[in-house]
């Protein structure tokens, strides 16, 4: 498995979405994921202060305090890679990028996840009311302080990114390593038409979110029928388009071709593009993870991609 980089950090060409942690998976469940993922080498684990605040029932923070018990329980810190963020709506008064904020969310998540750093730390969205200049500044310190390695933004325009690396370099402050914006092969537009050259240009890895399009990707979802497969069924219908169903169906002649699947080839198709470092995905079983574990070893050719690329054109 080829190794990529973040900065200062090395990671593999996967990274494993924690949004399921406390959610679709009970705590069990999820110890096993966490010890199949670090077994074959997928130490890569995003999460977030928010997940999984849309249960009912949660308040957020459940995802790190599960990875946070797991830890502990294994002696596996220094083994993994962990990303998670701040900035979403936890309460109305829990949110957004001021330095008051991210320093008291920064404890929260340390204490959570029962670790004294956190590897990389992710804006989860843009503020806009908060300068710049103090969000930055708030890393700086968190970083001198050995409480971040690394830090990184999530759904940054391009316009905004550029100014934020713009002020760090101004000011001296460290800097965003890395983007998470949504990204796979029905949603392409977003990331590409202006976030992936400036991604390029300044060296900052990207690692894509919904690389499965909830799911629609792994082929599982063929008619509305399907929609109860998962929790996340309802979200799939807008994807039930002409071009949806050409992306499949090209998904299913490439599977065929190297003997896998679509959730693999549409991963496959995500780590070759030069501009992404690892994508994001998630899975509730262990089948599944065998699934993403593969995906890794598969290189597509040339002429699959670029049928990939033609069948996905916007």
């Amino acid at each position: 498995m080829k190794k990529r980089t973040i900065g200062s950090l090395t990671v593999p060409p996967l990274a494993f979405g924690g949004n399921v942690f406390g959610w679709t998976v009970d705590k069990k469940a999820s110890y096993r994921l966490l010890d199949g993922l670090t077994d074959a080498g997928l130490n890569f684990i995003d999460t977030a202060d928010v997940y999984s605040t849309w249960v009912k029932g949660n308040q957020g923070g459940e995802s790190e305090t599960i990875i946070g018990k797991w830890l502990k329980s294994n002696g596996k810190r220094n083994q993994v890679v962990i990303a998670t963020k701040v900035g979403h709506i936890m309460s109305a008064t829990k949110k957004g990028l001021s330095e008051k904020y991210i320093m008291q969310a920064v404890e929260d998540s340390l204490r959570r996840l029962q670790t004294d750093y956190i590897d990389l730390y992710q804006s989860h969205k843009d503020d806009e009311s908060t300068p710049m200049e103090e969000t930055l500044g708030a890393y700086d310190k968190l970083v001198k302080q050995g409480k971040v390695k690394v830090i990184g933004a999530s759904n940054f325009t391009a316009e905004r990114l550029s100014k934020a690396l713009e002020i760090s370099k101004q000011s001296d402050f460290v800097s965003y390593q890395c983007l998470q914006p949504e990204y796979n092969l029905v949603s392409r537009a977003g990331f590409e038409e202006q976030l992936e050259a400036l991604c390029l240009e300044k060296g900052i890895s990207v690692i894509s979110y919904y690389s499965l399009a909830s799911g629609f990707l792994s082929g599982k979802y063929r008619s509305e029928a399907d929609f109860n497969k998962s929790p996340r069924g309802s979200g799939i219908k807008k994807y039930f388009t002409e071009r949806g169903f050409k992306i499949l169906k090209a998904l299913d002649d490439i599977s065929e071709q190297y003997n896998a699947n679509p959730t693999q080839v549409s991963l496959a198709w995500l780590m070759a593009r030069p501009s992404v470092t690892a994508p994001i995905v998630s899975a509730t079983t262990i089948e599944q993870l065998q699934d993403l574990i593969k995906a890794t070893d598969l290189t597509l050719d040339p002429k699959a991609i670029e049928t990939l690329n033609v069948a996905s054109a916007y």
